[in-house]
């Protein structure tokens, strides 16, 4: 399943990882692949899922935070999570052409693309935003702490990106391919 980083098999994994992927598995209802490469190191699979959890918690929807995802996973070239996000935006209302939009951080209002926009610049730059890039995103109707989420969303997406390029997961969703944009119906 996965060439670098073993996809562990939930049926003869033992230990944290198994209580771990047991919880995903009642969550869910089937464990992705991306859990099955993290069990390799269960301290990193429940940061994953605790980064999860905190994200859920913050001032973003999670419809909000699919978009996010989306821009920052097509930012990353990570055919793995734009699959995954992509089958989860449509559980949270996103249409196929939102999705696609989204992935070029764009969006059919204006305050969302800023921060579409805001999270890619985060992403590309690494951090290294410019104030105007910061006044832009606050000036569209956010505030400090909004600042300080979107960096969240995007330290949370970057593990699992920088994970699936490094395990080459295999992909358990529908395929979406980063840079190809057309809408599928």
């Amino acid at each position: 399943m996965s060439t670098r980083i073993e996809t562990l098999n939930p049926a003869t994994t033992t230990g944290k990882s198994k209580e771990l992927f047991d919880a995903v598995q009642n969550k869910l209802g089937f464990i992705p692949n991306l859990i099955k490469v993290f069990g390799n190191s269960p301290t990193t699979l429940q940061s994953y899922l605790s980064l999860g959890e905190l994200t859920a918690s913050g001032n973003f929807s999670n419809k909000f935070r699919e978009q996010l995802a989306l821009a920052i996973a097509e930012e990353n070239d990570c055919n793995y999570c734009l699959s995954a996000h992509t089958a989860i935006g449509k559980m949270n209302g996103l249409s196929d052409e939102q999705t696609v939009q989204n992935r070029q951080g764009l969006a059919t209002d204006a305050k969302t693309e800023a921060a579409l926009q805001f999270a890619q610049q985060v992403t590309r730059k690494r951090g290294q935003v410019s104030s105007e890039e910061i006044s832009a995103f606050k000036n569209a109707g956010y505030t400090d702490s909004d600042v300080l989420e979107v960096i969240l969303n995007v330290v949370a997406n970057t593990l699992t990106n920088y994970v699936n390029h490094i395990a080459e997961t295999e992909i358990d969703f529908p395929l979406v391919e980063s840079g190809k944009f057309a809408v599928t119906q």
